[in-house]
């Protein structure tokens, strides 16, 4: 696991070494191993190395074939690099390291961009051509490993994030407004924006190809979920099983100590026990918790950690946390507004205390269907057959006065958010629960300067377009394609991967494996998703392996106890920083909006406490990146 970074002059003047050399130091801590780089004229290469496999020298980056006409830079890991190795040697290739690196390099020498979907891991990397004079940079399917770059007509920048491109002093530091205003309906900058503008984001499952000046992306692969399988249940659940721990079993390979982030929930307990099946030696484990019972896991990631006999380690997470927000605005380098950030960020820091390398949990919510909103979805589908929505929208008004309680999932706001939204077709009524500020909220936020600039875009388009892309039947496999394209790797695999490379630790995620991803999205989604059952098939496959007690409790997720905090610790920085004259002097919102919505939220009228984070975390990122910059 690495950083990587670069520059080409278009007009063919010689890079910069002490640029190069300054956007290694930007992104230090991805790579505190070594770092290397190499110019070749106007084309310069820049590598920081965290040290997994291949520890030795040979090993280092930028590195080259054998003429030294081909040169890469890569950051991630590709679990078949070794098979992948034999079958070049017999192909006549030669090796001098026994790293991932050099596979990938022979591999593009033997297949050109054809490479990708022979590799099977994580990874983004840059490889510059001498020969054909051009520079190929691809990102993995799922998004684990990102990849931002800056494009005009007379240079080209690349790099692992923001800050690293940010070195070079020709670039301006503007806000992208169309980046924001996604921004806010998201709690993140999807791809290709981000909140700088004119730097873009290489997508997942995509590639690109810098020659004459001129840029060509493609994408190169696609999830999809036809034919289905034509198997019976039990025989599917043998499947699970196997395929999953086949996909942890090639995660193990390491030079380094590894452990696991143990949640206590069903997917980073199944890791945890197929890790303990597999290794010889007791698995590490890492768990984070909360005084608020509420967001409290513990007790359960203990029960786990006894039961594998792990050996398990916990953090307690405090108010005070909040001291920890000017590092994480500086390490996400845009605005995002996952508070699970904090959490994440907290466990990886504990983790590496221990180990280099983490296996994590993500995926098995997005691959066997395990949100609480797909079973929303399911029986909204379901009252439309026989209460009309006239009805809903007559009682809405009444409903709305009644305040929702201090308790972030409590009975009243659920049944407020589920009939606000049941109105509205099937996508958009998910859009909008996964969504913050609505387009229609937004009109309300925002000044008429802000929107003018927007007005052209509604974020809402972005998901509904996935819809519409999707290689499915039935609505769930549809929502589950869209959160496979946008919400796990714009959010959840940012979240992690910005918030363990901050501590250089390294996070591999059995159930994003390719071949894993492909055969689970071929079950029937029915086995997926039974009555209020989430993850149906997925816990009959556990049964006998996790406690029942552990499998079958109500989803918490990796949550934060904002709406207690936003009352009580955290109210008056909110206040204060929100209706202060530099956020207000900005122009984006209406300062009265903001008022009422902080008003509210205190007095517990309503839940504000996600829309408050974005704004915050927005204004933040304001005083950090742009002020004093532009």
């Amino acid at each position: 696991m690495c950083g990587i970074c670069g520059k080409i002059n278009l007009d063919g003047q010689p890079v910069s070494e002490r640029l190069i050399k300054s956007m290694n130091s930007a992104i230090v801590h991805r790579g505190p191993d070594d770092e290397g780089g190499v110019i070749k004229g106007p084309v310069g290469l820049g590598h920081r190395r965290l040290s997994i496999i291949d520890l030795s020298d040979s090993a280092r980056q930028p590195m080259c074939n054998e003429d030294g006409t081909i040169w890469i830079v890569f950051n991630g890991e590709i679990y078949n690099f070794q098979e992948l190795s034999r079958d070049l040697l017999s192909k006549g290739h030669e090796f001098r390291t026994k790293s991932d690196t050099e596979a990938i390099i022979h591999l593009y020498e033997e297949y050109g961009a054809e490479c990708l979907k022979y590799l099977r891991g994580m990874f983004a990397f840059a490889i510059f051509d001498e020969k054909r004079d051009e520079l190929f940079l691809a990102r993995d399917r799922v998004g684990k490993k990102p990849l931002y770059y800056y494009h005009t007509d007379k240079t080209f920048i690349f790099a692992s994030e923001i800050k690293a491109i940010l070195q070079d002093n020709s670039i301006q530091r503007t806000p992208d407004l169309e980046g924001i205003n996604h921004y806010l309906t998201y709690l993140y900058v999807p791809s290709p924006w981000s909140a700088f503008k004119g730097i873009k984001k290489l997508p997942p499952a995509h590639y690109m190809i810098l020659k004459d000046g001129k840029i060509k992306t493609e994408r190169y692969w696609k999830l999809s979920y036809l034919p289905k399988h034509q198997i019976s249940f039990e025989s599917l659940k043998k499947e699970i099983i196997n395929r999953l721990r086949e996909a942890v079993k090639i995660r193990l390979i390491s030079d380094v100590p590894l452990g696991a982030f143990l949640s206590g929930g069903v997917d980073s307990s199944a890791i945890v026990a197929l890790m303990s099946q597999l290794m010889r030696e007791p698995v590490k484990t890492f768990s984070i918790g909360f005084k608020e019972e509420a967001y409290n896991e513990l007790r359960y990631a203990r029960m786990v950690a006894e039961r594998f006999k792990t050996d398990h380690t916990e953090f307690m997470v405090e108010p005070k946390a909040v001291d920890l927000l000017p590092k994480l605005v500086w390490h996400y380098n845009e605005p995002y507004a996952d508070v699970s950030a904090i959490p994440t960020y907290y466990v990886s820091k504990l983790a590496r205390e221990h180990v280099t390398v983490i296996l994590n949990g993500d995926g098995g919510d997005e691959n066997f269907a395990g949100y609480g909103r797909y079973v929303a979805n399911e029986y909204s589908a379901l009252m439309h057959r026989f209460l009309p929505a006239a009805l809903v929208n007559m009682t809405l008004p009444l409903l709305n006065n009644i305040p929702h309680g201090h308790h972030p999932r409590g009975f009243i706001w659920r049944l407020k958010r589920f009939l606000k939204e049941y109105v509205k077709p099937s996508e958009v009524r998910n859009g909008h629960w996964i969504s913050q500020f609505t387009t229609e909220m937004k009109s309300e936020l925002c000044t008429d300067d802000f929107i003018e600039s927007v007005f052209h875009a509604d974020s809402l388009d972005l998901l509904l377009d996935k819809y519409k892309e999707a290689e499915a039947e039935t609505f769930l496999d549809k929502t589950l394609y869209a959160d496979v394209a946008m919400y796990l790797p714009e959010d959840l695999l940012v979240k992690v991967d910005i918030a363990s490379m901050a501590n250089s630790l390294e996070c591999r995620s059995p159930f994003l494996d390719q071949e894993f991803m492909e055969f689970a999205a071929m079950i029937p989604s029915e086995y997926k998703l039974k009555g209020r059952s989430t993850k149906h098939i997925l816990k009959e496959s556990l049964r006998g392996i996790l406690p029942d007690e552990v499998m079958f409790r109500e989803k918490m997720g990796f949550g934060v106890p904002l709406d207690y905090w936003f009352r009580n610790e955290l109210k008056d920085m909110a206040y204060d920083t929100l209706l202060g004259r530099q956020c207000v002097e900005r122009g984006y919102f209406h300062k009265e909006y903001i008022q009422r919505i902080l008003d509210e939220h205190v007095s517990g009228k309503w839940n504000w406490q996600n829309h408050i984070w974005s704004l915050l975390m927005l204004e933040l990122w304001h005083q950090t990146f742009i002020d004093g910059y532009a």
